[in-house]
């Protein structure tokens, strides 16, 4: 299960600026649901897709993966998280040209 509990994802600008990406969203994936992630351009998918995926961390609020707070895990402890429970079709594919097709996709 991955839940995000009222995550904001927010930028500086200057002194009296901030830009917010995400305002206190919150959503649960549980185990084995595939979900979707629609919107216009600049609702902040990618921002969420980042913070789904343990690329980011939130300004504030909380990221739980299989019961664990990612504010309370490493680096390495983010990584093996990701590598073991979290997985990403993206809409368009990025291969690496000197792979193999095979390579690429291990």
């Amino acid at each position: 299960m991955i839940k995000l509990d009222k995550v904001v994802k927010s930028y500086k600008i200057d002194e009296e600026t901030t830009f917010y990406a995400l305002k206190e969203s919150s959503v649960e994936i549980k185990d084995k649901e595939f979900v979707s992630i629609i919107g216009p351009s600049g609702s902040g998918k990618s921002t969420l897709m980042h913070l789904i995926g343990l690329l980011d961390k939130p300004t504030s609020g909380e990221i739980i993966v299989q019961d664990k707070k990612i504010s309370k895990l490493n680096d390495d402890q983010i990584s093996s998280l990701r590598n073991e429970f979290i997985g990403f079709v993206f809409q368009q594919f990025n291969l690496i040209p000197k792979l193999t097709v095979l390579e690429n996709i291990l």
